[in-house]
């Protein structure tokens, strides 16, 4: 059994405030081999990190990212509404993540958020700043908007994606694989043992997400999933190092 990768979910988030530089840096103190990111765009077409739609939750401002400038963005705190210890720290943009990353063998998966709202080419901003920075060969991209993966393969036929879902699907591995993806990045109670199996025949690696408890790290990596996303970790590797020391 191949060693899974463990790969920080929105950085550290359970050590750092979520999809900051901080968060990130935190990630790879504690050993994670890939970060797990959300991109949005601003009103001016930039590309920043954020999980919400909105900043409210995160940062001590309020407004929906796509109505605000990035200049308007990257005056508002996201780090204390977390705790004090990280007061000043600002929403990034992808480049800055892009730049810290280059050159380090770590596999970044960057979550395309375009469901809740659709953000006019931000497939093609997001692949023209993995150009830029060579970075194409350590992302994958993922979307719960399955439309979104079709076009990012139509851009880029090289580049690798993942399905991302929550429900059970039938034989997943072969509705990736209609879809041109390359991995399926399922939420982590629907992974079962013969979903595991059958996407191990079809060549078809799995990340699930959010993993965070030590029986359920253990239990999913016991199954040969290729790696989990996590708030933790350090946890993470902990669960892979011990079910790896038993095979």
């Amino acid at each position: 059994m191949k060693k899974p990768l463990v790969i920080g979910h929105r950085g550290a988030a359970a050590y750092a405030p979520e999809n900051t530089m901080a968060s990130f840096q935190k990630a790879l103190t504690l050993g994670a081999g890939g970060i797990e990111i959300d991109v949005q765009m601003t009103k001016d077409g930039r590309l920043v990190i954020c999980h919400d739609e909105t900043v409210d939750r995160t940062t001590d401002g309020s407004g929906a990212i796509q109505a605000l400038t990035l200049k308007e963005i990257q005056m508002l705190d996201a780090g204390s509404w977390f705790s004090e210890n990280f007061r000043g720290e600002k929403i990034p943009v992808l480049e800055e993540l892009l730049d810290f990353l280059r050159g380090r063998d770590i596999l970044l998966n960057i979550e395309l958020k375009n469901g809740i709202v659709l953000y006019r080419g931000l497939e093609e901003k997001v692949l023209e700043a993995l150009r830029i920075y060579h970075m194409e060969h350590y992302t994958i991209l993922s979307s719960f908007n399955h439309y979104s993966l079709l076009r990012l393969k139509e851009l880029n036929p090289r580049i690798k994606t993942g399905v991302l879902y929550v429900a059970g699907l039938v034989e997943p591995w072969e509705y990736a694989r209609r879809i041109g993806a390359d991995a399926l990045h399922p939420i982590y109670y629907s992974v079962l043992p013969e979903i595991v199996t059958g996407a191990q025949v079809h060549q078809m690696p799995i990340y699930t997400y959010t993993v965070n408890e030590m029986k359920d790290l253990e239990r999913i990596f016991s199954l040969g999933v290729a790696g989990i996303i996590t708030d933790y970790p350090d946890r993470g590797k902990i669960a892979a190092d011990k079910v790896f020391r038993k095979d």
